[in-house]
């Protein structure tokens, strides 16, 4: 039995995503290069829940990501501001926050209640797409339950380590096209797209 760590995602549309991308280098280029966003292999994401899967399961939890696909209104959403999140190492993060809606929300419960079946997070280093993992990554998949869902459940994208300075406008309106399940990298990076369902 091979077990993963997986994230439950929103994947942004090609406006948002390039973006996020290049917001992203411009802190790549002032700070550290643990998170460097791309289309392909590090995708620009929102999480809705994390945790382990046997490899075996991911046909399932495909079907469900195309019925819960069928079934949300979640298609538009508002980025709202620059927010800064510190690690346990102390460490200084930026995300894009996205404003959570009455919709967003029901979905994050609901997936996290459908994916109860399916998930653990008893995650170790092997579970994870890259060969070096930061303790900080097993940290935020094990604690992902009581720190990040339900009514902590805070939308954003992730954009990298460091402080990212003033120069976008906001509300910034976009759609996500795509709900997926993702194979989780070092620092949380969505890594491979194992399923996906078109909203």
């Amino acid at each position: 039995m091979v077990r993963i760590a997986t994230d439950v995602v929103l994947l942004p549309d090609e406006t948002m995503t390039e973006r996020a991308i290049e917001v992203n280098k411009r802190l790549v280029g002032d700070h550290r290069e643990e998170i460097v966003l791309s289309r392909k292999t590090h995708l620009p994401h929102i999480s809705l829940a994390m945790g382990c899967i046997d490899e075996k399961d991911i046909a399932t939890i495909g079907e469900l990501l195309h019925n819960l696909a069928r079934e949300t209104t979640v298609d538009r959403l508002s980025m709202v501001g620059i927010i800064s999140s510190i690690n346990s190492r102390g460490e200084k993060t930026s995300l894009l926050e996205v404003a959570k809606t009455d919709e967003l929300q029901r979905l994050h419960e609901r997936i996290m209640g459908e994916m109860g079946p399916f998930f653990s997070h008893d995650v170790t280093e092997t579970m994870i797409f890259d060969d070096v993992v930061a303790a900080t990554t097993l940290e935020w998949i094990r604690d992902y339950p009581q720190k990040a869902s339900s009514e902590r459940f805070g939308p954003h994208i992730t954009i990298g380590y460091g402080e990212l300075e003033p120069g976008l406008s906001f509300p910034i309106e976009f759609r996500v096209t795509r709900l997926a399940l993702c194979h989780l990298g070092n620092h949380c990076t969505c890594r491979k797209i194992l399923a996906a369902a078109s909203l």
